[in-house]
């Protein structure tokens, strides 16, 4: 097994990405596993561009924090049309892991842009190298934290299960939120186990 691992995340501000690679970075902690992260915001504190940049396996200070163009293992996204802004990122065979959900752009809601389809981020992809894993936010329970699912799906669908196992997740979960625990475990286990929609 290749002992790196980069992921890139995307999405925009107030879904929760941050914590998303906040949990995975004190979860490779806890595990003793080497790891950088990156992030960055947009001008905007909700709606604004995010993405962040993990690197597992590389010790702090020995490599730089920035993921080259081609050189994710794994995108993950929780904004459709944010997908795209990735995808010069990710290498041959990466793996995609979305969350449909959709903010629109300025440049959309002036008229001045399209909002692309699933299908035409999916093909985008595709030319790339890439693997699509889509989840349709309309198939998650409404009650639900979406970060927190989409945390669970992207555990079941990339290579973040050889580093960690399911418990060492649910665990630095319940212990970031100890009056929430149940409700959090119970989201990341939907996620693990929601199905991919073919697009």
């Amino acid at each position: 097994m290749n002992n790196f691992f980069d992921i890139y995340t995307v999405g925009v501000g107030g879904q929760g990405l941050l914590t998303i690679s906040d949990l995975i970075t004190q979860v490779s902690a806890e595990k003793g596993i080497g790891v950088n992260f990156f992030p960055t915001k947009g001008m905007a504190q909700r709606g604004g561009f995010v993405k962040t940049q993990l690197r597992l396996g590389r010790g702090m200070g020995s490599y730089s924090p920035s993921i080259s163009p081609k050189g994710a293992d794994l995108i993950v996204s929780m904004e459709l049309s944010e997908t795209l802004k990735a995808v010069r990122y990710g290498k041959q065979g990466a793996d995609y892991v979305i969350l449909g959900l959709r903010w629109q752009p300025t440049a959309v809601m002036l008229g001045k842009a399209p909002y692309p389809s699933e299908k035409q981020v999916a093909e985008e992809i595709r030319k790339a190298g890439g693997v699509v894993h889509y989840f349709d936010p309309a198939d998650m329970p409404g009650d639900m934290h979406s970060n927190i699912y989409m945390l669970g799906a992207v555990y079941a669908h990339s290579r973040l299960h050889d580093f960690f196992t399911q418990s060492d997740i649910e665990k630095t979960v319940t212990d970031n939120w100890k009056n929430a625990a149940q409700s959090n475990v119970e989201a990341f286990r939907a996620g693990c186990s929601a199905s991919i929609k073919e697009i």
